[in-house]
């Protein structure tokens, strides 16, 4: 095949003339023979050298509706033919890794298996994921595929943060590492479970590295006392097997083939800096020329992005001039509701395309049905800590090498299919090359930079959670802190609400800032969130959209608000609320992110009291250009310049009067001149 990738061309006709003097590149078409290649197999050992592999290539677990029964569809995998073999092996290891390419059934199968076989004995299950739109529509597939009846929440579960779906008949329990890690919190010996299944391990997020650390530890306890035993499976479609089997006292390691259709690469000849025009673009080339019913993924950053491109690809597809099928535009990202989520994986209708816009959390675990062509923006937004600033920053940035594959593959799961890169080959190489000095499938356990630690130690120090930075118990505040589900400065802020008389206003604002955005353009017409209580449930819809209020988040919101209430209930908090008192909330919010005070210098511009970074209001904040002496925000966003989110206003004697020691161990000064 060696076909043009034109993007933009100078024909007149057609929405892909608008984006002409943008994007005009001409990407090279890799063959399938030099095209991506298969996830790379791993060397094992004498002991690990019975691999199980399979040719298969009918893969991934979300075949097209109607065509055949889902027990037909179970049997196709690749993993179905080995399953006696995998049982055999779990039966024998405590320990047992798994590396199972993508669209083997790994995730959906396997614990099935356990369970029909009844290795799990009297306990339950554990599935960890690292996201929770994996974990929901993991688990209710294999709901789906227990049969007529069966309905999530019964033997099979799940559980994500503000979201449990479990019931006493629950088996299988799909559930975001951060939830196990939590209940980990409570027993630490995971006495709930005989089976851990940590999946897609080779993401390595900071909840996934310390689950490591406590089932293993676990594990090791039980026997010791001889507790009921714990089975741990880590799986991953591809990880550096000897260093995790190391790890686990060199446990027994296998690998379970999943091959996916080829998959035809084209990148483009230029970089272009404007990602989000270029994916626009592109998916109206390919709108234009592809079969009806071959669906598209696109892969941005974010929640702001995602929806503006839905919105101009909405829009575009108005256009009269515009040819192609109807389109239906879906967006992903980890803030949807859960129900909204889940429209993505709805087929379309007949004669219709349909475009997901998604972030990164469609790049392993998910299996969108009727993907056909994968547009790559090459960017993701990463949250990182930074100790030396003490800011946590949200960062786009490259994508690692590796992530380019895995996004790839959702184009070749269930045929032949076709990515399209938007950056140049020269560009993916230097993403190999980053790689090679810091491979992410290489890091080993170490502890990580002691500043880090300290800072965190620090911080729950500040906040009252810990006595001193040499102690290993919580106080009798932290202990309250751990109940709630949160970051513990939102945690310091409701406790603290009891003292100033505005838990009512508490919750809703940590509610609110636990969720995405609610707010929509134009900045002028926002109103306060609570108002949306008093409105009834038929008029709420027209009353989002008169107000500019995102009816979702909103919806989102009061759920977290209302699982909140229940746990400063049963903490024996008072609801109680300041009316009009709008100092007593923001001291409020002031007692858990006194960190996060900057300042207005001279020269106009702002300057953290931590680290004395230099800092911006971001323009969409309704304090922008208003410039007041001092504001607290809860993040900041770095692009070309680091900009405040999420802001308030405070006065600065407040800040010597509620965290003193604070005020004190930094040596803050205020300046009073503006």
């Amino acid at each position: 095949m060696d076909s043009k990738y034109n993007i933009g061309n100078s024909n007149k006709n057609g929405a892909v003339s608008k984006f002409q003097m943008r994007l005009k590149p001409t990407p090279i078409l890799f063959n399938n023979k030099n095209g991506p290649p298969s996830p790379k197999k791993m060397k094992l050992n004498e002991k690990e050298s019975k691999a199980i592999t399979n040719s298969n290539n009918n893969n991934g677990n979300m075949i097209k509706p109607n065509r055949i029964s889902i027990q037909e569809q179970r049997r196709k995998l690749p993993v179905f033919d080995k399953r006696n073999k995998l049982l055999e092996l779990i039966r024998r290891h405590k320990t047992l890794i798994i590396l199972g390419e993508t669209g083997s059934g790994k995730t959906t199968q396997i614990p099935q298996y356990i369970y029909s076989a009844r290795l799990q004995e009297n306990g339950k299950i554990a599935v960890t994921q690292p996201r929770r739109v994996a974990a929901i529509s993991v688990a209710l597939r294999v709901a789906q595929e227990f049969g007529q009846g069966m309905t999530v929440g019964d033997v099979v579960g799940y559980s994500v943060r503000f979201e449990d779906v479990t019931s006493k008949k629950t088996k299988i329990k799909f559930l975001t590492d951060g939830m196990l890690l939590r209940e980990a919190m409570f027993d630490r010996l995971l006495m709930e479970y005989t089976v851990v299944i940590l999946d897609e391990a080779h993401e390595r997020t900071i909840h996934t590295d310390v689950l490591f650390g406590i089932v293993k530890k676990a594990q090791k306890i039980r026997e010791e006392r001889n507790l009921t035993p714990l089975k741990i499976i880590v799986m991953s479609a591809t990880m550096d097997v000897d260093h995790f089997s190391r790890y686990f006292n060199n446990c027994q390691a296998v690998y379970l083939e999943g091959r996916t259709y080829p998959v035809s690469v084209f990148y483009t000849v230029k970089p272009h800096d404007d990602y989000q025009a270029s994916c626009v673009a592109t998916f109206f080339k390919i709108h234009k020329e592809a079969p009806p019913n071959h669906d598209v993924l696109i892969f941005l950053t974010g929640q702001e992005e995602i929806e503006a491109c839905a919105h101009q690809i909405r829009l575009l597809a108005k256009d009269p001039e515009v040819q192609g099928p109807p389109i239906k535009v879906c967006t992903l990202y980890a803030a949807q509701p859960s129900t909204q989520q889940m429209t993505v994986f709805q087929p379309s209708q007949p004669n219709t395309r349909k475009v997901v816009i998604s972030t990164n959390i469609a790049e392993t675990s998910v299996t969108i049905s009727g993907i056909k062509y994968v547009i790559d923006s090459g960017m993701v937004k990463v949250r990182s800590f930074h100790p030396s600033t003490g800011l946590e920053l949200l960062k786009v940035q490259r994508i690692s090498q590796e992530q380019a594959w895995q996004r790839t593959g959702r184009a070749g799961r269930e045929s032949e299919g076709y990515c399209y890169r938007i950056y140049t080959r020269s560009q993916f190489e230097l993403m190999k090359k980053a790689t090679e000095y810091t491979p992410c499938t290489s890091i080993s356990w170490t502890n990580p930079p002691r500043e880090a630690v300290v800072a965190a130690f620090e911080q729950l120090r500040l906040l009252g959670a810990v006595e001193n930075l040499d102690s290993n118990n919580l106080s009798p505040i932290g202990k309250k802190m751990s109940k709630f589900p949160l970051d513990p400065r939102f945690s310091k802020i409701l406790l603290a609400a009891q003292q100033y008389g505005c838990l009512e206003e508490a919750l809703t604002v940590v509610a609110l800032l636990s969720s995405e955005s609610i707010l929509l353009s134009p900045p002028s017409k926002r109103e306060q969130a609570h108002n949306f209580n008093s409105v009834g449930q038929s008029n709420r819809r027209p009353w989002c959209h008169e107000h500019f209020i995102n009816m979702r988040n909103i919806l989102h919101a009061r759920e977290v608000r209302n699982q909140l209430e229940e746990i400063c209930k049963k903490g024996d908090l008072v609801i109680s609320s300041c009316g009009s008192q709008m100092n007593q909330l923001r001291k409020c919010l002031l007692s858990g992110l006194f960190m996060n005070v900057a300042e207005l210098h001279r020269d106009r511009q702002y300057i953290t009291l931590d680290k004395r970074q230099v800092v911006q209001i971001h323009p969409s904040s309704s304090l922008h250009g208003q410039q007041p002496h001092y504001v607290l925000f809860t993040e900041v966003v770095q692009t070309n310049k680091c900009y405040l989110r999420s802001l308030t206003t405070i006065e600065g004697e407040w800040l010597s009067e509620i965290a003193p020691d604070y005020v004190k161990s930094r040596n803050i000064r205020f300046n009073k001149d503006t």
